[in-house]
């Protein structure tokens, strides 16, 4: 049976373009080729049963002999990546599965992705596992036990192809055009605020944060330099039950987890009179002063999905009118295989005030306005994925989830115009298939800045999560402290991301050297264009835990593309213990190698004119190498060192000369500065292409005396030390049509001169280089 021209069933064994994946496949599994433009590389994976059931597993052959890359669901909020070679190393809960394989006939044959995506149908969720006989199954359940099926037609979506970024892009598009419920990244409204510094309150201050705290922790930003112009007030600003803390309360997991919401306005701690002593919005106060005196831009403020940890509390004065009913969670099977949480353990025992699917858009709609009229932008939208164990009399977690992400988004396109939502705790696919319109997600569990096992494994679970939710949203890095012992490591990561990047220092405690290296005095950041993904020669490696693995994380900026090298050995989630921990205390000295390639877009980054010719610049050694098309350079880094290579593709202007911008050398993205490169020839002599001999160039060393070849016009944001690359020194530099002084090392080509600080926000400098 052919399914596509790619993809095909011989004698019970799934076939992708001559390659068997899985054998053995049951005759109650079906296959539904994908229909319609852009499907034409993929098929749906089905499965019919005997009987109707709320929850159901199908075997669909046997996985053996094949690298996969996945992303399961650790515990109930989050995923993080696993890799191995058959069915049972797939774990429970996983959500997406990445399969290379390669027609063993043929050793020309290219390299063949296959992804597979578990999906939601009707009223029902599929997710992946593995068993001890090696088969992959599809798990499929409804969580509700009165609603039932006995088949399932588009289970699992497979798509292959040889790029497998591509091959992940095109799925998602060709599921956006299938399901309709969601739609892709590229489609959706990204909130200015990422473009911004920010700082979040929770770190500094967790559920004790105050509006002088909040006001303090701007100020002490504001006055070394990094002003903060993006403002997250996270939990610890509503009203809620009044209940004794528990001495063994676990902070990092969400303190006052079962406290439930009792009103949508502050609490006392937010308070304030005004001169009359009558009581006045003490938040709308806190987010003027934010705006007014610290020039902050964007204030959001953190509710849960259910409005707080515990929901809402049922017939609470002034919200009887939400029909809140205590519930009580029902984690599914997969999710209870993992990871156990406290959070859960302390739910199911006091239940979570439900508000009614019909009155939540009310809910939130009365939440945002009051939000709105206090000069909010945004919300923080946290303990998404609960939503999913209270199906049961609602049709079940796909429907329920839906109701509330659909009335969620509703609200915030009607109260905060710039589409201000940062989705956080809502690593399931019933969410992540429903929004058509959140287009930022935190991307992975928490930044613990008292947990040395987090640090390595949340750097590299969010670039492999982001291989699967970066094609949905932008994925977001969490905050992070610039003043701790890994602060550097995740500033690196931060920077090539793609993310807002945002602290969550106690003010007074921030090390200002490490974060004017991401923060322009203006406030701004220089973002990389993409989610920051994974190279294609990491995908199948365990930079977390096979020890011989350094992570290679990819993006582009506007003119060039940049790799960063990150040791993340030594820790990571145990499926034994059930709980991320340290596997090895002292990871060794690791090496490997970095070039152009790497970068997977650097070919439309680079023009079409391109030889393949690169020059990069490593930001923490300084150095500057020109690479010829296909060499790399090694890298050797200890666990928790860094380092981010900027390859910034070479422009022949003549045979004699040739060019690159490459940024300010300073920041940790560089060539984030350049936003645009123009060449203008100054002669009637045609663009020459240069014939691969770098030495005649360095050695040929061209008078100065000479009638200039060309202009080269660069649009730069920022101040500081700014370079370029060029074979000849230059004849002479101007910034705003001012002649600049500049320096010049003839054995590099490394050009320097120094940007002022602009006066104007976002200010773009003409910088023009005659050659």
């Amino acid at each position: 049976m052919t399914v596509t021209p790619g993809i095909s069933i011989n004698d019970g064994n799934l076939v992708v373009h001559g390659k068997t994946i899985l054998t053995g496949m049951p005759d109650n599994i079906v296959l539904t080729p994908g229909s319609g433009v852009g499907l034409v590389a993929g098929a749906f994976i089905g499965a019919t049963a005997s009987d109707s059931k709320s929850l159901h597993v199908f075997p669909i052959g046997v996985l053996e002999g094949l690298r996969f890359m996945c992303c399961f669901r650790f515990k109930l909020w989050w995923m993080t990546q696993r890799m191995g070679t058959c069915g049972k190393d797939v774990p429970l809960e996983t959500q997406f599965m990445l399969v290379e394989s390669k027609e063993e006939d043929d050793p020309n044959a290219p390299m063949i992705y296959t992804v597979f995506l578990p999906l939601l149908e009707g009223q029902f969720r599929a997710v992946l596992q593995g068993n001890d006989k090696n088969e992959l199954e599809i798990c499929l359940e409804s969580g509700d036990n009165t609603v039932e099926t006995n088949r399932g037609l588009y289970l699992v979506y497979m798509h292959a192809g040889t790029n497998p970024f591509d091959v992940i892009n095109q799925a998602v598009k060709a599921l956006e055009k299938h399901m309709q419920t969601f739609l892709h990244r590229e489609k959706k409204k990204l909130p200015s605020f990422l473009d911004w510094f920010g700082w979040c309150t929770w770190d500094a201050f967790y559920t004790d944060v105050t509006a002088e705290g909040v006001k303090e922790g701007l100020k002490s930003l504001s006055e070394g330099g990094t002003p903060p112009r993006f403002l997250i007030i996270d939990d610890g600003w509503q009203q809620i039950e009044s209940k004794p803390k528990e001495t063994d309360c676990v902070v990092q997991e969400g303190a006052q987890f079962a406290s439930r919401l009792t009103g949508i306005k502050e609490n006392a701690k937010f308070k304030k009179n005004d001169q009359n002593n009558e009581q006045i919005s003490g938040l709308k106060h806190v987010v003027d002063e934010a705006k007014q005196h610290h020039n902050v831009k964007n204030v959001y403020v953190w509710h849960a999905l259910a409005g707080y940890w515990g929901g809402v509390k049922p017939a609470a004065a002034g919200m009887e009118h939400y029909d809140t009913a205590l519930a009580y969670p029902v984690q599914s099977p997969g999710v209870m295989g993992n990871q156990p949480d406290i959070v859960m353990d302390s739910l199911a025992v006091h239940g979570l005030g439900l508000v009614h699917p019909k009155k939540v858009f009310n809910f939130y709609n009365e939440l945002h306005a009051y939000l709105a009229s206090c000069g909010v932008d945004g919300v923080k939208v946290d303990v998404q994925n609960i939503i999913e164990t209270l199906g049961a009399g609602h049709g079940g977690r796909v429907s329920l989830t839906r109701s509330y992400v659909q009335a969620l988004e509703a609200s915030i396109s009607r109260n905060f115009p710039d589409n201000g939502c940062i989705a956080c705790m809502c690593h399931n696919t019933d969410g992540i298939y429903s929004t058509k319109q959140t287009s930022v997600v935190r991307a992975s569990d928490d930044f613990y800045p008292r947990d040395p096992a987090s640090h390595t494994i949340h750097i590299s679970s969010v670039a492999y999560n982001t291989l699967f939710l970066g094609e949905f949203m932008q994925p977001d890095w969490d905050m992070f402290h610039s003043l701790h012992p890994a602060a550097d490591y995740h500033a690196a990561a931060r920077a090539v991301g793609g993310c807002a990047i945002y602290v969550s220092d106690k003010p007074g405690n921030h090390n200002f050297e490490l974060l004017k290296k991401l923060v322009l005095p203006d406030g701004s950041i220089l973002r990389t264009q993409l989610p920051g993904r994974p190279t294609v020669d990491c995908l199948f490696a365990d930079p977390a835990r096979d020890g011989i693995s350094l992570l290679k994380i990819w993006n582009v900026n506007k003119c060039s593309g940049v790799v960063g090298v990150f040791n993340c050995q030594g820790a990571g989630w145990c499926k034994v213990t059930k709980k991320t921990r340290i596997h090895d205390a002292s990871p060794g000295t690791l090496t490997g190698s970095v070039c152009a390639n790497d970068v997977d877009s650097i070919a439309q980054v680079a023009g079409a004119d391109w030889n393949g010719e690169s020059v990069v610049y490593a930001h923490r050694s300084g150095e500057l190498v020109r690479l010829p098309k296909g060499a790399s350079v090694p890298v050797t880094l200890t666990v928790l060192e860094y380092e981010l290579f900027h390859f910034c593709p070479v422009k022949e202007i003549s045979n004699t000369i040739s060019f690159a911008p490459i940024g300010l050398l300073d920041m940790f993205n560089s060539s984030g500065a350049v936003e645009k490169f123009e060449v203008q020839m100054t002669s009637d002599e045609k663009l020459q292409f240069f014939d691969g001999e770098v030495s005649s160039e360095l050695t040929t060393s061209l008078s100065n005396n000479r009638n200039p070849t060309a202009t080269i016009s660069l649009k730069v944001r920022g101040c500081g030390r700014f370079g370029v690359y060029s074979s000849q020194r230059p004849l002479k530099c101007c910034v705003d049509n001012v002649d600049t002084h500049f320096n010049y090392d003839s054995a590099t080509g490394l050009v320097t001169l120094t940007l002022p600080v602009p006066s104007e926000e976002m200010y773009r400098w003409h910088v023009e280089i005659q050659v």
